[in-house]
């Protein structure tokens, strides 16, 4: 009853409208939907009633005319000054003050979110075009890469396009299989070399095998070049590592293969091989047999690093102070050389022990003196790599 007095009070002046209350007291009971309704009787000098209900569910959101549709309004509960709760039609001032607040301050975080977005994208725009304009300066300033072709176009290229491209008169006589580099310079020097029907005396001279007539004592240079091979040979002991016309050279052992080299390749100079490197006479094993001078150099030089395996089989007993000894190195040609590995290997032969040594310089007979430096003799010695290539076990 007090309630409902508190809200005739407070609803003496208005209009019959529907009142949906959602509010919540202070100390902390939620109050159950009520349906204040006002009427008013015949005499105006009686006081209107209120009847208080429970709220029926709400209608369903259709479309109403603006006849029957009422606006609603939200009553507030508030307390007083007296301290006891009051129906208001309007929210406390704190709360107003709360709400106008919490407006401002999303007004003011949207505002900030935007100047931040448009600072954002004239940043980035910037940003995009000078890098555009570096790329631009830098493709003109660069020259254009050519462009990348597949293996079998750059083989294509390499064995019928640039060696018809101009090169020094020596580098051509030797890769057409005249004689090596250095003997060609010599035939050079000596006159015996004419270029298109003039004495050339200077190996630096540039020359194009397709266009040019190059004779060499009188006779003509094929105007195509041979192919490069490389082949793997086991060398025999016995035989030396020598380009010249000795029956027992490596090189030798190709006779054959040379002899029926215009049924192999017709019309195409014959091949001029070399070994790559030297082995002992005495040495068995590994060696590279090509026409390839480039590769060559490049496989022979010290600088290249390239590793050698070598096993030595010792005539006697090998204890610790042998394998100190050998893995400390030695003095060859007043270089010290150490090897990179020094390892002994499974015993077949109770008499005789196998070490893996493992070099990268190269030098000569800088196996030997090694193991002739640790105080041991040496009973038979064989390489079985280079580089990453290995002896096969099955070649003869």
């Amino acid at each position: 009853m007090a309630l409902a007095n508190a809200a005739t009070a407070a609803a003496v002046s208005l209009h019959p409208l529907l009142f949906r209350p959602a509010c919540v007291l202070r100390f902390g009971r939620r109050l159950r939907p009520l349906l204040l309704r006002a009427t008013s009787s015949a005499s105006t000098s009686s006081a209107p009633d209120f009847n208080i209900t429970f709220a029926e569910p709400a209608p369903s959101k259709k479309a109403s005319s603006p006849a029957t549709s009422a606006q609603p309004l939200v009553p507030w509960i508030v307390r007083g000054e007296d301290g006891k709760p009051r129906l208001s039609t309007s929210p406390p001032p704190e709360v107003l003050q709360a709400i106008a607040l919490a407006e401002a301050e999303a007004k003011k975080a949207a505002k900030k979110e935007s100047l931040k977005g448009q600072k954002g994208a004239v940043a980035a725009a910037a940003a995009a075009a000078s890098s555009a304009s570096v790329k631009a300066k830098e493709r003109r300033a660069t020259p254009a890469a050519p462009p990348k072709f597949s293996k079998a176009a750059r083989r294509f290229y390499n064995e019928n396009i640039k060696e018809t491209e101009p090169q020094r008169l020596a580098k051509v006589l030797a890769a057409a299989g005249v004689a090596s580099r250095r003997t060609s310079e010599e035939l050079i020097f000596q006159g015996k070399v004419t270029v298109n029907g003039s004495v050339c005396t200077s190996p630096q001279t540039k020359v194009d095998i397709a266009k040019d007539s190059i004779y060499v004592n009188g006779n003509r240079i094929s105007k195509k070049l041979p192919p490069k091979l490389y082949f793997a040979v086991n060398k025999p002991k016995g035989y030396i590592c020598s380009c010249g016309e000795e029956s027992k050279s490596v090189v030798s052992l190709f006779s054959d293969y040379l002899k029926g080299w215009n049924k192999i390749q017709p019309g195409l100079p014959k091949p001029r091989l070399f070994t790559v490197g030297r082995l002992d006479v005495a040495t068995t094993g590994l060696i590279i047999v090509t026409n390839d001078g480039e590769f060559a150099q490049k496989l022979a030089h010290p600088s290249s690093n390239v590793k050698k395996e070598y096993v030595v089989t010792i005539d006697g007993a090998v204890h610790k102070k042998h394998l100190i000894a050998i893995s400390e190195g030695t003095k060859i040609d007043g270089v010290m050389c150490v090897p990179d590995l020094v390892e002994p290997l499974a015993e077949t032969d109770t008499r005789k022990t196998r070490l893996k040594i493992v070099v990268h310089e190269g030098r000569n007979h800088e196996v030997r003196e090694l193991v002739q430096n640790a105080g041991l003799k040496v009973y038979a010695l064989k390489r079985v790599r280079l580089g990453r290539f290995r002896l096969p076990a099955d070649l003869g």
